[in-house]
């Protein structure tokens, strides 16, 4: 007999069984070998439309996000080589949750000694390690980073209860900060620069040592203040400490922020300058001049900044800059800077004019003069047309000691020409100018994405950094046709494709091998072959231009990016996202064979006629050729008769008696079928990377004309590893390419031409000669009948290079 309790497990059960039943788990195969590389992502990998990101990759109608305002007041000590502050932090709670506390970062902390990211960090076990890498263990053992003398209150100066853990804070409010309610927390922070070329990061400061230079330093401020973490619809409280790699995904917010500097130096910000009186009466005159110019204008002069680097000015003074619905703030300053700008036109009401400035010492011209502020101009064009127009007022470059990092309206870069220290000659390498131009584009160019287009960087790298790069790569080849782009061209991914050290580019940013190759190469090849290849101009132009304009000011997925991009272009790119985004295959797509075919027309005079002709092209019995005695029928004509005369293929009348009949019982339509003449050419192709992909396939005629055929990739729907495909012509088929114009990375081009073709290659010498002999660089040599060493005398040494 069961029990009352026993009948209330069972209902339990059987409701769990029901509600497995009601979410169906994966598509799972298991008959055959069958892979099906166009499954739908939706409903399986992808997560559930909700009111907030719909269907179709755009906001939902109750799509929300916070909105935190800060108001500091910053001090740089140039002495002590620090930064200190007070921020007023006002945290507007837009999610429909309740919120007990708040969290904050505390990125600086990354460079204390017991953090995750310096305790976490791993090397080559045993052989070489770098100078920089001593240099910047010794530095750590007397120095350490990160936050200090943290004070944490409410608006009314109450002190509020706060725990930090490694590079975040959290503050525990004094009651739950309601839905749609605000709170202000007030903040007293200090912390220590780091000196970038020692111990590296994303910001900190440079000295030009003397006696050869003249002692001023650079100082950027990255990362500076406590910064609100993210709370979203779909994570909650983005809480992953910092760890060095994964950047920073933030709250948009308006700012006020007054920094204290040296009364000598020049401060350049997030915003705008909020009181320009601070300037003398000739810059402000150059700054209006450079709003119409076409040329970038001094605002600070060379010659200003030299006077000022050659005496240390008493006091200080206060820049003040503002900045609304920006994400973060980053600044710089020095007695060194130089400044110039120029206004940048833009077809945009809003912001009708956008200034491009660049701040850099003496040390980084001719090349900045040249070569920064146009970049950004450029940029600020090629991006307006892929994306949306530029839409804050101010876009700067500033030359220090970071190679390469992005803030709102703020970006610091590396390249300099260089000095001989000898002669004093002043040159710079070709390397050095395109990689100023392309590190300005690219730095400038995040202000589209992350910087407005909001992703979440700290999670998918590929979501900034891959995109960004894709239209660096589109704005270096509208620079110059030659551009030396280092990431972009198909052809130049393959030799990651098909390596081992990788991960799919969904991974973690903080877990990725081969960051550059997986976080900015692949994923801006992919959108080129996307754009070039798969979708062509127009659909993917339109497409892309949806997802920045239903993302601008928003923090968008991956899966907003998916969504959006089918949405808009009417095109199911299920398969490429699997591949290129989920899956570490590679392209590589082999034409193994070709036949050519043609309609029997059933006609005996021609198919005998043509079975024939096939069998005189095949090569005679060996032994017959090698046999040098006449046979019996040679000798012997007796021993001929009516098949000696005639063969196989001889036409009977019996062929052209049932060949009448069929003539008699055919339909027009199956007489015209039999009557067909094109050629018929089966191409055997197999897919050995695993990655499908659309086959371009050039075909060479007899006539000398050509043609090229692109295959969709749903070619491969039903067999993704091997596959026939049937083309018809009239013309004679003389050879095949695959992929002629090298647009799909497939990693092995020999197997793409049919007939093979001879691959040429240069065979490197090898350098056979003995190893090192210690005993010649000694100046030592034995004798024939000894072993033992002795010098060698001088007038025997001989040339031992």
């Amino acid at each position: 007999m069961r029990s009352a309790g026993f009948g209330r497990i069972a209902g339990m059960m059987m409701a769990a069984v029901m509600a497995v039943a009601a979410h169906a788990g994966p598509i799972e195969q298991t008959k055959g070998d069958f892979v099906d590389k166009f499954r739908q992502l939706e409903g399986e990998d992808w997560p559930t439309p909700t009111d907030y990101r719909n269907a179709a990759g755009a906001p939902g109608h109750r799509y929300w996000q916070q909105k935190v305002d800060y108001r500091i007041t910053a001090r740089l000590d140039e002495a002590a080589r620090s930064i200190s502050g007070n921020q007023t932090l006002t945290y507007h709670n837009n999610s429909p949750d309740s919120l007990k506390y708040l969290w904050l970062l505390l990125d600086q902390n990354n460079q204390k000694r017991n953090s995750i990211g310096e305790l976490g960090e791993t090397v080559s076990a045993g052989g070489e390690i770098g100078m920089t890498q001593v240099r910047r263990a010794m530095r750590m053992k007397e120095w350490e980073g990160g936050f200090s003398g943290l004070t944490v209150t409410d608006g009314a100066g109450r002190p509020l209860k706060f725990t930090v853990v490694d590079s975040l804070l959290r503050i525990d409010l004094a009651a739950p900060l309601a839905s749609g309610a605000s709170t202000v927390v007030k903040i007293a922070f200090s912390f220590p620069l780091i000196e970038t070329r020692v111990i590296g990061g994303r910001s900190g400061y440079e000295c030009f040592t003397k006696p050869d230079q003249d002692g001023n330093c650079l100082f950027l401020a990255a990362q500076w203040f406590p910064r609100a973490a993210v709370y979203s619809d779909y994570e909650g409280w983005h809480n992953k400490a910092f760890i060095g790699d994964g950047e920073f995904t933030l709250e948009f917010g308006d700012y006020d922020v007054s920094i204290s500097v040296p009364a000598d130096h020049v401060v350049s910000a997030t915003g705008e300058l909020a009181n320009p009186e601070i300037l003398s009466a000739a810059q402000r005159a150059r700054l209006a001049q450079a709003r119409t110019a076409k040329e970038p204008v001094y605002i600070v002069t060379p010659a200003e900044a030299e006077a000022a680097e050659k005496g240390k000015a008493s006091g200080t003074r206060t820049w003040r800059f503002t900045a609304k619905n920006v994400r973060d703030f980053a600044w710089a300053s020095s007695r060194k800077f130089i400044w110039d700008a120029m206004g940048v036109r833009q077809d945009d009401p809003a912001v009708p004019l956008v200034m491009a400035m660049s701040f850099y010492p003496k040390e980084a011209r001719p090349l900045w003069d040249a070569y920064s502020t146009k970049s950004i101009a450029h940029t600020i064009d090629v991006y307006g047309k892929f994306a949306f127009t530029y839409p804050y007022p101010t876009a700067q470059s500033i030359n220090g000691p970071v190679g390469g990092m992005e803030y709102p309206m703020m970006t610091f870069n590396g390249p300099r020409p260089v000095k001989d220290k000898k002669t004093g000659q002043l040159t710079y390498t070709e390397r050095a100018k395109y990689g100023l131009i392309g590190v300005v584009i690219h730095e400038v160019g995040h202000s589209w994405f992350p910087m407005i287009v909001n992703s979440d960087e700290r999670q998918w790298t590929w979501m900034d950094e891959g995109l960004n790069t894709f239209l660096q790569f589109e704005a270096e080849r509208q620079w110059d046709k030659n551009f030396p782009a280092r990431r972009g061209e198909p052809k130049d991914i393959v030799e990651y494709m098909v390596s081992q050290d990788q991960v799919p580019l969904m991974t973690h940013s903080d877990s990725l091998l081969q960051f550059g190759n997986n976080g900015y190469a692949k994923p801006a090849t992919a959108m080129v072959i996307l754009r070039e290849t798969i979708l062509g101009r127009e659909l993917f132009d339109f497409a892309f231009k949806e997802y920045a304009r239903r993302w601008r000011f928003k923090r968008p997925t991956p899966y907003d990016f998916f969504r959006t991009m089918e949405e808009a272009s009417g095109v199911d790119l299920d398969w490429f996202w699997r591949g290129w985004f989920y899956s570490t295959d590679h392209v590589d797509i082999s034409l193994d064979k070709v036949i050519e075919a043609r309609v029997d027309t059933r006609n005996p005079e021609i198919e005998k006629a043509w079975s024939k002709e096939r069998s005189k092209a095949e090569p005679g019995s060996l032994t017959v050729a090698r046999n040098r005695e006449p046979t019996v029928v040679e000798r012997d004509p007796a021993t001929r008769d009516f098949y000696d005369e005639t063969d196989r293929f001889t036409v009977t009348a019996e062929d052209r008696r049932e060949y009448k009949k069929l003539q008699e019982k055919l339909e027009p339509e199956e007489a015209a079928a039999l009557a067909f003449k094109d050629h018929f050419y089966h191409f055997s192709f197999r897919n050995v990377g695993g990655l499908v992909m659309p086959i371009i396939l050039k075909l060479d005629f007899a006539d000398g004309s050509t043609e090229t055929v692109r295959i969709p990739a749903e070619v491969w729907r039903r067999n993704s590893k091997a596959i026939t495909w049937q083309y018809v012509t009239p013309k004679t088929l003389t050879a095949a390419e695959v992929d002629p114009l090298w647009e799909t990375a497939d990693a092995d081009r020999n197997n793409n031409a049919y007939p093979r073709r001879i691959t040429p290659a240069v065979l490197k010498v090898r350098d056979e000669r003995e190893g090192d002999n210690r005993m010649a660089d000694s100046d030592l040599e034995v004798t024939p009948d000894s072993l033992k060493t002795r010098p060698i005398k001088k007038d025997e040494k001989k040339d031992q290079k």
